[in-house]
């Protein structure tokens, strides 16, 4: 059963860095396109950066200079490097992402990973 798996969340201070991780269960499968969310305690999921089919990555405006997303299809991993770190960054983030079988994107399906925490301490 395919899923994906994130990891990389922790304790920080705030100016500090982390980068999340975010990998296919198996080799077989690329990324067509994938976003990251958060979701903060008694909020909404919000989308944080995004990557479309063609590979142009859109961010919040709250991340944008800080956060940068991208996709290692060699290791079939998206990764969210988060840096300068703020309080206000802390939430769940999880990795949403469509998926392609041996290359053939006809047959992507969407799946989301487990959620990783990110807490930023002042």
């Amino acid at each position: 059963q395919v899923h994906l798996v994130e990891s990389g969340g922790g304790l920080v201070q705030a100016g500090g860095s982390l980068r999340l991780s975010c990998a296919a269960s198996k080799s077989i499968f690329t990324f067509a396109a994938m976003g990251w969310y958060r979701q903060a305690p008694g909020k909404e999921r919000d989308l944080v950066a995004g990557i479309n089919s063609a590979h142009t990555t859109t961010y919040a405006d709250s991340v944008k200079g800080r956060f940068t997303a991208s996709i290692d299809n060699d290791n079939n991993t998206a990764y969210l490097q988060m840096n300068s770190l703020k309080p206000e960054d802390t939430a769940v983030y999880y990795c949403t992402a469509e998926l392609c079988p041996y290359g053939n994107c006809l047959e992507a399906r969407n799946y989301w990973g487990q959620g990783t925490q990110v807490t930023v301490s002042s």
